[in-house]
């Protein structure tokens, strides 16, 4: 599994405001190149705090775009991923719409119930771990359903449990030209932070677009030399 991490931050590295509320970070050059990125990929992922907070639909904006992944033999819109652990993805979510298929990770302790009504609205859900979803044992299922290749947009936590697990393979990160502040605000990884171990990158390239810039970076992982 090939797992790239994208995200936008402000420059204090915020992802929004502490009460969840979305400011445009990034503009209409980095929104062409997230739509580019996403086409490259077999699937969308994020956690249901993101689902819940923004109802996004993960989906290919441009037409050409969705072309070309037909002319490749692919399907038109990657897939969708959820990682929610206990089933609350609302039934009508943007993400389980009609566009392209979606994948809700839970765990085996989420309610049946919910369970059974997502999988009624049309979402495939991939059962992995007991309490929380276990993401090595979900995405080796997901390469079990032809996803090999993810990409990752949020949220902070979990981003942490991807970096805790060692799975992310790159990490694209826009940073606005914008402050937000707030000690409670969601930043680009949360979780219970990294004591010792951390994550290592190696900056691989730097890249000015609207008016910010966008740092690209090989993920070297926690086991890389300090």
């Amino acid at each position: 599994m090939h797992v790239r991490v994208n995200a936008a931050t402000s420059a204090d590295g915020k992802l929004s405001t502490r009460e969840r509320t979305q400011f445009a970070i990034s503009g209409a050059e980095d929104f062409e190149r997230v739509d580019e990125l996403r086409a490259d990929f077999d699937a969308v992922m994020v956690g249901v705090g993101t689902v819940l907070a923004d109802d996004p639909s993960l989906t290919l904006k441009s037409g050409d775009l969705v072309a070309d992944r037909e002319d490749r033999g692919e399907s038109g819109q990657p897939a969708r991923v959820v990682a929610d652990s206990q089933a609350r993805t609302p039934t009508d979510a943007s993400v389980l719409g009609p566009d392209a298929d979606t994948y809700v990770l839970v765990s085996e302790n989420a309610p049946q119930s919910r369970v059974r009504e997502l999988e009624r609205a049309g979402a495939q859900c991939v059962v992995a771990g007991e309490d929380r979803v276990d993401l090595p044992s979900a995405f080796a299922k997901l390469e079990s359903e032809g996803v090999s290749r993810v990409m990752v947009e949020g949220g902070g936590e979990l981003l942490f449990s991807l970096f805790a697990d060692d799975l992310v393979d790159a990490l694209s990160v826009f940073v606005g030209s914008l402050v937000i502040g707030g000690r409670d605000a969601p930043t680009l990884v949360d979780g219970e932070g990294f004591t010792e171990n951390v994550p290592r990158l190696d900056l691989e390239e730097v890249e000015r677009l609207d008016d910010g810039v966008l740092l690209t970076y090989d993920v070297l992982g926690r086991d890389a030399t300090e």
